[in-house]
């Protein structure tokens, strides 16, 4: 692995992990806040942009650290069912970020995507100076909403607070792709330059206009419309879309241009995710790939998809046991303003992989 591989590895980690537990280098969840001063301190190898960014915005460091955070629970939701589950165990994470895979892809590509997301979320709620909600003077009118007929006399207007996507995009884009350089000859750099690339533009290419009505009435004489990042779940599902239907490339010989693998196969677009290499099944443990193995894991026995006991658990069978879960339940209101509720002991079938 390369010296710009090793950098930008080094950036997750620092970015993911808190600095004062020593010896993780992914935390994720953690309660402890983000101290961008020390993860700018942290890291020797910031240089360029990212140095930039932690000498005169610290701030927006720690969101970029929020947002990385982000992907990663997002990425652990979308995965929760397959047989590697985007786990934290720190050093089977990190061999599975060395391999050019599928896997890797959308760590990547999710990761962009909740940086920008963060960042942008940060300005509208007006947590950063720098920025703020979307300017819209030279923006075009809104469209009509669908299946609404076209009304005389009705006028609209930009107001409320637009969510600036473009600044989050370019800060996640600054930060995240400062350690590849386009232009080397490095597939490995091509590929990451491109998987962050689709994650950021699965936030930006689907933002959505908001409207609301004012008249009497109920009538709907001036429309005041703002524009909205998609909800990050939405993100994640996009994506997920994308990791399923990634597309396998190899280097162009000039050093600089990604080839699909396999003929008849149109060129992957912006959006879509590119891997090299194939994945380990993560059927068994495996420091080398970076596999924990599925043994022990929840699967489904009914299921036909990748939850189903069959496929997750790798044909080696499964074991049924009966656990016992205190839930809460019986619960009440009491004004004002509290809830209280009573522990009820639940019976759950769960099974397990052999």
């Amino acid at each position: 692995m390369g010296p710009q591989c090793r950098a930008q590895l080094a950036v997750f980690f620092i970015l993911l992990c808190p600095v004062n537990i020593i010896g993780l280098w992914w935390a994720v969840g953690s309660p402890l806040v983000m101290d961008p001063n020390s993860i700018c301190w942290k890291s020797k190898r910031l240089a360029g942009r990212q140095a930039e960014l932690c000498q005169t915005q610290p701030e927006i460091v720690s969101e970029v650290a929020k947002g990385a955070k982000l992907g990663v629970r997002e990425c652990q939701f979308q995965f929760r069912f397959r047989r590697w589950n985007c786990t934290s165990h720190s050093k089977y994470f990190g061999r599975v970020l060395q391999q050019d895979i599928r896997e890797t892809a959308f760590v990547y590509a999710i990761t962009a995507a909740g940086v920008t997301h963060a960042v942008t979320q940060a300005c509208s709620m007006g947590e950063l100076l720098q920025c703020g909600c979307e300017a819209t003077r030279s923006r075009a009118p809104p469209p009509r909403p669908a299946g609404t007929p076209p009304t005389e006399g009705v006028k609209w207007e930009w107001g409320g607070c637009g969510d600036d996507v473009e600044f989050g995009y370019e800060k996640s884009k600054q930060f995240m792709d400062a350690q590849r350089r386009k232009g080397r000859s490095d597939i490995r750099t091509l590929i990451d330059l491109h998987n962050n690339e689709a994650g950021r533009l699965a936030v930006k290419n689907y933002m959505r206009t908001e409207c609301k009505c004012h008249g009497l009435s109920g009538s709907c004489t001036l429309r005041t419309c703002w524009r909205k990042m998609p909800p990050f779940r939405e993100v994640g599902d996009r994506l997920l879309q994308r990791f399923n239907g990634a597309s396998k490339v190899m280097g162009g010989n000039d050093g600089k241009t990604l080839i699909p693998v396999g003929q008849n196969i149109k060129p992957p677009d912006k959006q879509d995710l590119i891997y090299t290499a194939e994945s380990p099944d993560f059927c068994l443990p495996n420091r080398k790939t970076g596999s924990l193995g599925t043994r022990g894991r929840m699967c489904n026995s009914t299921a036909l998809d990748v939850s189903g006991c069959d496929l997750l658990c790798c044909e080696r069978g499964h074991r049924d046991e009966t656990v016992v879960l205190e839930e809460n339940c019986l619960c009440r209101f009491y004004w004002c303003c509290v809830v209280q509720c009573k522990k009820c002991s639940v019976h759950r079938e769960l099974s397990l992989c052999h």
